[in-house]
């Protein structure tokens, strides 16, 4: 059966393929993005596809730009089924040389939207019997990784977040469910690798562990896999509350969980290819 499925952050990557998914097989998608000529080649996409559809330029922050999508979307569908947050933004960097403004932008973005997607669907869908509330979290919401740190963070909030609102909304016909990626090869870790200044004491092992996420990336899921594993998750009656890509994924989460922390970091430390030498 036809579903309407909200998605945050579809212009391009993962959310653009998974919009296009939907349209095949049939469901109605309404997105925003802050991307304008991204999503004017998607609407043209949609339509040479035939699939229903509502896209709106909107950026994440704006909070009354998010009610008024909302009605849109209410007053065309009357109701929705899923709600996939996936925008978000990455940040990267030697925590002691980050500049905390821009940070605070990728909090907002990454969790303070979220929330934002989430509670303006909320009281309709609730109203309605329930539905289904994904977001895309990362395997740092589970590990956290050096050099990652704030937006670690920001993964570590969203997990948070939606494990602790799951208990107050399954009463009321809803499912949530988290998607834990490590990496997906598209341009979002390149937009956010950069070195230190010369002179920095973090350069070198920055540039370690760039070089070795370049090679994890290149054997990533491609954004067409990572969107047809999303789909899955978004179609299934009961999506699982955790979705990884891959069982490396999984296996070390849970040598996360349960090796000591000095063997667990040394693992992760070479894994990645900055150990102090």
């Amino acid at each position: 059966m036809a579903e309407i499925v909200v998605i945050t952050g579809l212009a391009q990557g993962m959310g653009r393929e998974v919009a296009k998914i939907l349209a095949r097989e049939g469901d109605k998608v309404a997105g925003f993005d802050v991307d304008g000529e991204g999503l004017d080649s998607l609407e043209k996409e949609l339509k040479d596809i035939g699939g229903d559809h509502l896209l709106v330029k909107l950026d994440i922050t704006d909070r009354p730009g998010i009610l008024n999508f909302r009605d849109q979307v209410l007053e065309k569908y009357g109701k929705v089924d899923i709600v996939l947050s996936n925008v978000g933004i990455g940040f990267f960097g030697p925590f002691e040389e980050i500049d905390l403004e821009s940070a605070l932008k990728c909090l907002e973005i990454n969790v303070i939207g979220a929330a934002a997607i989430f509670q303006a669907f909320i009281p309709s869908m609730r109203e309605a019997g329930g539905g289904k509330l994904i977001a895309m979290s990362s395997l740092v919401g589970q590990i956290p990784f050096p050099f990652e740190s704030i937006y670690t963070a920001s993964k570590y909030a969203i997990e948070g977040m939606l494990l602790a609102f799951r208990l107050e909304l399954e009463p009321f016909g809803f499912r949530v469910g988290l998607i834990e990626p490590a990496q997906v090869s598209t341009s979002f870790a390149a937009k956010i690798h950069k070195l230190p200044p010369e002179g920095s004491p973090y350069r070198e092992r920055v540039k370690r562990f760039i070089d070795r996420d370049n090679e994890l990336i290149k054997t990533a899921p491609n954004p067409v896999q990572a969107a047809e594993k999303i789909v899955k998750v978004l179609k299934r009656k009961k999506p699982p509350l955790y979705t990884r890509f891959a069982f490396r994924d999984s296996f070390f989460i849970f040598l996360n969980k349960v090796l000591p922390v000095k063997i667990r970091d040394a693992i992760l430390v070479g894994f990645m290819d900055i150990k102090v030498k």
